[in-house]
């Protein structure tokens, strides 16, 4: 089985697991705090054999005074623990949506972590999603450092502010795909009737940054444009009842075929972001007509509306195609607002 990252809580964890050996290892006391932690929730990745992340998350209500200079005042989420072993698959991009996610969920004004400065990679990970250097934190264990981020103040660089989605000055489109690469592309967009199998631990799937491949007029849309999937049928039944919005992404950039000088960087650039097989991209590049998006995966519509729901509410009109379609931002607002997304995630 795949790895997969769930909800769990400490009670039902050991301690004497092998995983959790460098957390003893490196934090006096760990074991005492984990078993105080015994009913409270964290996220694991496993794969039911082994065990090999673990994130947790803890609301704390500002201003946090044992950080050198303080956080202020405000509903803060602090990753707690985190750890994951790595095997090449961005993991950690897939853990950072969910950190974002948690810390709307819970109305947080902004997010912290503590973290040794030896760990460069992670560092440079969150610092990519607009965390910063606040400050230090002193303890037995030596000293970290504090990375903040904001959730109230955006600086209008598309990763630094993610996944607020900013609409001013953009446009917005409506873009189909078939479900047997819907999930597997768009994890947190499972639809309930979907198996967790679906989800696997691969690149494409767990990194924030996608690519989307079609001979449709792509290159129609701009660096920050957003973008709503839709799910097309899956044949079980009309379309009016099976087909859904469940996804807003945002445009990073569009390229057509004739901007890779050959195939070799044409797989390069899709391959850790595609769903698609090397052999049919391969395939892909044989086609005359062929262009790419590459987008952020912003966020997963807590209700996934229907065809028919957006027909008949007077949202989207039947023609024409759905295929890839402009979207009006009053459109977009009414979709979002079906969708029952975090209303501060649309900014602007």
């Amino acid at each position: 089985m795949a790895r997969r990252l769930r909800l769990t809580h400490f009670r039902d964890l050991s301690i004497d697991n092998p995983f959790f050996d460098s957390l003893k290892a490196g934090y006096n006391g760990f074991d005492r705090w984990f078993e105080s932690k015994r009913d409270e929730e964290l996220y694991v990745v496993d794969d039911e054999a082994e065990l090999s992340g673990m994130i947790y998350l803890k609301t704390e209500e500002g201003p946090v005074t044992d950080v050198t200079p303080p956080l202020s005042a405000g509903v803060w989420l602090k990753v707690g623990t985190l750890k994951i072993v790595g095997r090449g698959t961005r993991l950690g991009e897939r853990v950072i949506k969910k950190i974002f996610d948690t810390a709307l969920a819970r109305g947080a004004a902004g997010v912290y972590v503590t973290v040794f400065e030896v760990h460069e990679d992670l560092i440079a990970l969150f610092e990519r999603y607009g965390f910063v250097r606040h400050g230090i934190k002193r303890t037995g264990d030596g000293e970290e450092l504090v990375l903040a981020r904001s959730l109230v103040d955006f600086t209008g660089d598309r990763l630094l502010d993610y996944p607020f989605v900013h609409t001013a000055g953009r446009r917005s489109w409506l873009l189909a795909i078939y479900p047997e690469y819907h999930t597997e592309l768009l994890p947190d967009s499972i639809l309930n009737n979907e198996p967790e199998a679906l989800v696997r631990d691969v690149s494409h799937t767990n990194t924030i940054h996608k690519v989307y491949i079609s001979g449709l007029a792509l290159q129609r849309m701009s660096p920050g444009d957003v973008v709503v999937f839709y799910r097309t049928t899956d044949g079980k039944g009309p379309a009016y009842f099976r087909s859904v919005v469940t996804s807003i992404c945002v445009v990073e950039e569009v390229r057509r075929k004739n901007d890779f000088p050959n195939v070799d960087a044409f797989l390069a650039y899709t391959t850790p972001r595609s769903v698609f097989s090397e052999e049919r991209l391969r395939n892909l590049y044989e086609r005359p007509r062929l262009s790419v998006a590459k987008m952020t995966y912003n966020v997963a519509l807590g209700r996934r509306t229907t065809r028919g729901q957006l027909i008949d509410a007077g949202v989207v009109s039947v023609q024409p195609r759905w295929d890839m379609r402009e979207l009006s931002l009053h459109q977009l607002n009414q979709i979002v607002a079906m969708g029952e997304v975090n209303a501060r995630v649309i900014v602007d």
